[in-house]
């Protein structure tokens, strides 16, 4: 069978473009680029730029699968792609495994990914595999879920998380078996039921480029397993076995920002003693189109404004955002001084809390040997934090397919971008439900006590120091930047941060405290400042992870000295708050280190 080119090598090739057309499956992206085709011949450049685009190479598979526009030719997300990219895994999977080997499928609700998912099953039932379809439009964590749940040996959950609307992706999770085919039985043990990392990556990517065409991967048209909602209700039984439970009225505001996880989240919160909850209507239905933000991540500027209308109408205590597919989970709580009345906590202060709280309750348990993980971004607050409680925490690249894996007695891990995995056993993924279900019985247990989550931070703070972190993220259409960014970067680094001389510098791509060679550079000044810069791994993306410390002796000088001004001013504070002491200072620092780099990329 003729190879069906897959780029252009020598510029503009319109052969190879027909060749695609003629191989493409969905008459929709086929017709499409009949119609570029047409202009590009007439002498259109702008239509011969976007073919040159889409025929420039293959879209990468990855670490993190597949990710890009849905749009035709090879180096976008279409149902050509999509088979292909099935028919490697399935070559893989075959090769490390035999015949019969197990594959759990599911999709979210974005454009095309049914199609992506029905495309899948069919090339794995006619490579003589197994496939298991979820139900339509469920959240990440339930893939990840069946998968363990299932003993299967590979997952694929067609989703593009937070990207924009265009967007659609491809990730793939790996069971024991073809890990124990290609690393050590350790290895394995500690992989299965997560993203893949290398070499798997590179292994399916060889199989990938070998598929000649779409033509040439069968497709069966039925034969594969299609699971209940029974899936559903076992993964809320497992939430029920956290144990976590709420313990005072709370009042929450919960929205899923169009995505699939909105039932799961209620149903979860409900059978866990939750029944003041307040759905944002507008966001809870999936739609693909996200009508209600500019984009679908609960990080982003804007993204929880329906949240916080709702919540001053209702006078909710908690804002619970799930991200389209639900693997992430973000909170905001009241707050008198903010003009909208809420603040939304960061990442990496809902990691310290729930990892404070899992520690805190292991140790009255007697449990030893529990590992807490988070990635290397993310903040040093949970280390100083579990080691209080006499517990380990460990450094990881970022991404959860490396804090799923960092360790057989892994027990909580977290990553700055809202990424909390509470039940590692289970779901070897960040799971933005059980991670909200968890966090939302901290802060009934909190209230029950006569205490807040705000007064949780400051307890925290004022026992291991406050560790204060700021996100900076410079998005590029030109991605042929960042690298010239990260190269000036290693070549001549700043001399300081905030005023302190820079003690350390840090090439990651030479690896780092036993971590594996990353794209990245660490700076540390001589006051514990830290600044670690990066290109994204899915978005074109150069970003700078910025955190600041004050050391307990520190917040206790600036409540003092708080304390003394209000007594010479004739007026009373209430308990010393760390956050209300030093939190205008750090933020000064975190501001000028945010000029500093801004300055330094001229970006």
């Amino acid at each position: 069978m003729t190879r069906v080119a897959d780029r252009f090598t020598n510029g503009f090739d319109a052969e190879v473009v027909r060749a695609w057309i003629a191989d493409d499956p969905d008459p929709q992206t086929a017709i499409s680029l009949e119609h570029i085709l047409a202009e590009a011949e007439s002498g259109d450049e702008a239509a011969v730029a976007d073919l040159e685009d889409r025929f420039s190479g293959p879209l990468v598979f990855g670490t993190a699968g597949l990710r890009g526009e849905i749009a035709a030719g090879p180096n976008r997300m279409n149902r050509a792609v999509v088979i292909r990219a099935a028919a490697g895994l399935a070559a893989f999977l075959a090769d490390a495994v035999g015949e019969g080997f197990q594959v759990v499928i599911g999709c979210d609700a974005r454009y095309k990914s049914a199609e992506f998912a029905a495309d899948t099953a069919a090339v794995i039932t006619a490579a003589g595999g197994v496939a298991i379809q979820l139900p339509e439009q469920l959240p990440t964590p339930l893939l990840a879920y069946a998968l363990l749940k299932r003993g299967a040996d590979a997952g694929v959950m067609v989703t593009a998380s937070h990207n924009p609307p265009a967007d659609n992706g491809y990730k793939v999770y790996l069971g024991q078996r073809p890990l124990q085919e290609i690393g050590s039985e350790a290895d394995a043990l500690a992989g299965s039921g997560a993203q893949i990392v290398s070499p798997a990556d590179a292994l399916i990517a060889e199989k990938i480029a070998a598929v000649e065409s779409v033509a040439s991967a069968p497709r069966a048209e039925s034969g594969w397993q299609h699971l209940d909602e029974s899936i559903v209700e076992d993964y809320l039984s497992r939430i029920d076995d956290l144990g976590v439970r709420a313990e005072s009225d709370l009042s929450i505001v919960l929205t899923s920002l169009h995505g699939v996880g909105a039932g799961v989240a209620e149903a979860a919160l409900t059978r866990t003693g939750f029944t003041s909850l307040h759905p944002v209507a507008s966001q809870q239905a999936p739609d693909p189109d996200f009508p209600t933000v500019s984009f679908p991540n609960p990080e982003e500027a804007g993204a929880l404004d329906e949240s916080f209308a709702l919540a001053r109408a209702v006078g909710a205590e908690l804002i619970i955002a799930n991200d389209p597919d639900a693997d992430r989970f973000s909170a905001a709580i009241p707050d008198e001084s903010a003009a909208i009345g809420y603040r939304q906590l960061s990442g990496d202060e809902v990691g310290l809390l729930l990892g404070e709280d899992l520690a805190g309750r292991l140790a009255e348990s007697g449990s030893d040997g529990a590992v807490f993980a988070n990635s290397i971004v993310s903040s040093r607050a949970l280390a100083a934090a579990v080691k209080s409680h006499g517990f380990a925490a460990v450094n990881t690249l970022t991404g959860f397919k490396w804090i799923s894996r960092a360790s057989l007695g892994l027990v909580f891990g977290y990553e700055e971008a809202l990424g909390y995995c509470v039940d590692p056993m289970i779901v070897r993924d960040k799971d933005g439900i059980s991670a909200a279900v968890t966090f939302a019985a901290l802060a009934s247990r909190l209230k029950a006590a006569g205490s807040s989550i705000e007064a949780e931070l400051d307890r925290i703070r004022n026992r291991d120091g406050y560790f204060a972190t700021a996100p900076l993220s410079f998005r590029l259409d030109d991605v042929s930047i960042i690298g010239t960014a990260m190269a000036k970067l290693r070549e001549n680094p700043p001399a300081a941060l905030a005023g302190s001389p820079v003690a350390e510098v840090h090439d990651l791509s030479a690896g780092y405290e036993g971590l594996p060679p990353t794209d990245g550079i660490l700076l540390r000044s001589e006051s514990n400042s830290r600044v670690i810069v990066r290109p994204s791994g899915t978005e074109p993306k150069l970003k700078c992870y910025l955190e600041v410390v004050a050391e307990p002796s520190e917040i206790q000088a600036a409540a003092e000295a708080d304390a003394r001004a209000a007594a010479s001013a004739g007026v009373r504070l209430p308990t010393a708050s760390a956050s209300a002491s030093l939190k205008p200072a750090l933020t000064e620092r975190l501001n000028t280190i945010t000029t500093e780099l801004k300055t330094f990329f001229a970006l």
